[in-house]
């Protein structure tokens, strides 16, 4: 009898380990390698030049300022700061990869405490954000694409819809270069 409660505990056991390992692989499942090389990407700083763009297509003013990027999980949660100067604007930021869900999700915190959180398709350059809830009551929704991307550069596209997504208008245009490190020679 001792013999047969033994044996079905270790049968157990290893029922109980094979599902743990299967748990473990589907939490490690790879990210899409289009979302990886958008991260890989990211990494460095850039100079960037924002315009600011009203209803109408015209520009209301442009600034510069810096994004830094850095590995905090390589391959999988990037970490970065926007600055911008002129006013006195720094921002948070963290990109990650969701492979289970097959998306790419960017998170954004300034000073002003508010959250903006842009998710897209890990295979897409295209982000968007849920209807916000603005302080005067209105709701604003933001799309984020980048385009144009050379390995030094970049542009990003924002547009803002304040009819749940119905249409959109151009709020700014960033153009991004990248920084060339200290000491790097010219190409």
């Amino acid at each position: 009898m001792m013999r047969y409660m033994m044996a079905a505990l270790m049968g157990l056991m290893l029922l109980s380990g094979a599902a743990t390992a299967q748990a473990q692989a589907a939490a490690q499942a790879a990210p899409d390698p289009i979302a990886v090389e958008q991260l890989r990407h990211a990494i460095g700083t850039w100079e960037v030049e924002t315009d600011f763009i009203d209803t109408d297509g015209k520009i209301l003013g442009s600034a510069k300022g810096t994004y830094v990027f850095k590995w905090v999980l390589p391959d999988r949660i990037v970490s970065g700061t926007s600055t911008i100067p002129a006013w006195r604007q720094t921002s948070a930021i963290l990109f990650f990869v969701r492979p289970k869900t097959s998306e790419v999700e960017m998170a954004s915190v300034g000073s002003d405490g508010v959250l903006w959180q842009m998710i897209g398709p890990d295979s897409s350059e295209t982000r968007t954000t849920p209807n916000v809830a603005m302080d005067d009551g209105s709701t604003m929704m933001l799309r984020f694409t980048r385009h144009s991307v050379t390995p030094d550069s970049f542009g990003s596209t924002m547009e803002m819809s304040v009819d749940g997504g119905e249409s959109w208008h151009i709020a700014n245009q960033q153009r991004f270069v990248r920084k060339k490190e200290e000491g790097a020679a010219e190409k």
